[in-house]
């Protein structure tokens, strides 16, 4: 009897551990193959938020000689329109994306420098948070890291990391966030976007203009970090190695957000271009407080970009001013 009680509670112990074996690979399999299933559906989705870098992909298909172009943060996306070049036949290209530091202009340039051709130009827009970073936190730097996973390879991704590469390219849905909430529609109420009004007054602008100069400028250890200096110089002998004409610029700003700026910060902002013009015999063009600008809300987009009319102006301007584009175009 003692023997058959013993014998029982040794087969139980034993089923227990099957069932706690069996929990141990069944779960982790179920979870993986959701993950899996969701990860499929929500791949559409993540091309989807990467619109922007898609251009890169017509390298070598639809572009094959670049002769203008233009690196950047949003000041380059937004302010630099080539009708007007391409229309005299200019084969172009925006190498610009939002809140692109100039780690990843001179990562891009490597990438994809050999499409431009010998004596061709690159507009470099120098911003006011040109010589730190746009983005305000560690998340919104992930965010917009993850991206050029999409568009370079391993060798030209800054701080590479091979697990951010296989969430980027093969399992995107790990790193989906709220955004996964765009898998169920019905549960996605509070993430519904609202258009703004084709109208603003100038109240409004002037507090748009508040929110842009406290992103450049609020809480930010650093407005000259050496490693950015440093990587305008890299992006500069680059430029030079490969018969390049670079071309630094400041896009023109709106009053509002230009007369925020302090003038000890202007003073420094100055002296380090300076110095770096003087240093690369490269030549610096500031249209950020231009008065054909500054006051004319009809060119901007917001406090410090340009809408199509303003970037298609800016480019009238650039052909008849800059010495290095009239000289091209001759």
């Amino acid at each position: 009897m003692v023997f058959e009680m013993k014998k029982k509670k040794k087969n139980t112990k034993k089923y227990d551990i099957l069932r706690f074996v069996l929990k141990c690979i069944c779960i982790p399999a179920a979870a993986l193959l959701i993950i899996y299933f969701l990860n499929d559906s929500y791949q559409k989705i993540d091309e989807n938020k990467y619109l922007d870098i898609a251009k890169f992909t017509t390298f070598g298909i639809q572009v094959q000689e670049v002769q203008i172009g233009n690196l950047g943060s949003s000041h380059g996306l937004y302010d630099f329109n080539y009708d007007a070049l391409t229309q005299r036949g200019c084969q172009c290209f925006n190498f610009a994306n939002t809140s692109q530091s100039y780690n990843y202009d001179y990562a891009l340039l490597k990438e994809y420098g050999s499409y431009l051709t010998k004596d061709s130009i690159l507009f470099i827009p120098v911003s006011y948070f040109s010589f730190n970073d746009e983005v305000v936190n560690d998340t919104e730097r992930e965010a917009m890291s993850i991206r050029y996973y999409h568009c370079l390879s391993p060798e030209n991704i800054p701080d590479y990391d091979l697990y951010t590469d296989i969430v980027a390219n093969k399992f995107p849905i790990l790193s989906a966030g709220e955004d996964i909430l765009k898998l169920f529609p019905k549960l996605n109420l509070s993430l519904i976007a609202f258009a703004a009004e084709d109208a603003i007054d100038e109240a409004a602008f002037a507090n748009r203009a508040k929110e842009r100069y406290s992103r450049h400028f609020d809480n930010k250890e650093e407005y000259f970090m050496p490693e950015r200096i440093e990587n305008l110089y890299e992006i500069i002998a680059y430029c030079k190695e490969h018969e390049i004409t670079p071309v630094l610029i400041t896009t023109p700003f709106s009053k509002y957000y230009r007369d925020l700026v302090s003038e000890e910060f202007l003073r420094e902002f100055e002296d380090v271009i300076t110095g770096i013009a003087n240093d690369t015999g490269v030549n610096y063009y500031d249209y950020s407080y231009d008065a054909r600008f500054r006051d004319n809300l009809a060119y901007f987009m917001d406090a410090d970009h340009l809408n199509d009319e303003g970037a298609a102006y800016f480019m009238e301007i650039l052909m008849e001013e800059v010495p290095e584009l009239q000289r091209f175009l001759s």
